[in-house]
């Protein structure tokens, strides 16, 4: 399952998110049934990220979304947000080797 999931953050918070997701990556990585892990920033506007996660199954996301290291994370980036976070969750159709 991939999901993708649109950040908008306050100019003064970019700062404070790159951070927080460096320190954090791996161990989301890690994280039971992650299997990958990227963070975008958008060309056009600097304020917006996208996480991008592909998980082996919903279920893994759902045990990853009631985590202490997910309610921790999202408990301090929320304060962040400049606009409401989107989540997409999709299934691959064809993966490249």
């Amino acid at each position: 399952m991939i999901r993708v999931v649109r950040l908008c953050f306050k100019q003064e918070h970019i700062a404070d998110f790159k951070s927080l997701f460096e320190s954090r990556k791996e161990n989301i990585r890690h994280f039971n049934g992650c299997r990958y892990l990227e963070l975008w920033q958008d060309k056009q506007d600097a304020r917006v990220f996208y996480t991008y996660s592909i998980w082996d199954e919903e279920s893994h996301l759902e045990d990853y979304r009631v985590s202490e290291l997910f309610q921790d994370t999202w408990g301090t980036v929320k304060q962040w947000f400049d606009a409401a976070p989107q989540a997409f969750s999709a299934d691959p159709l064809n993966i490249l080797p």
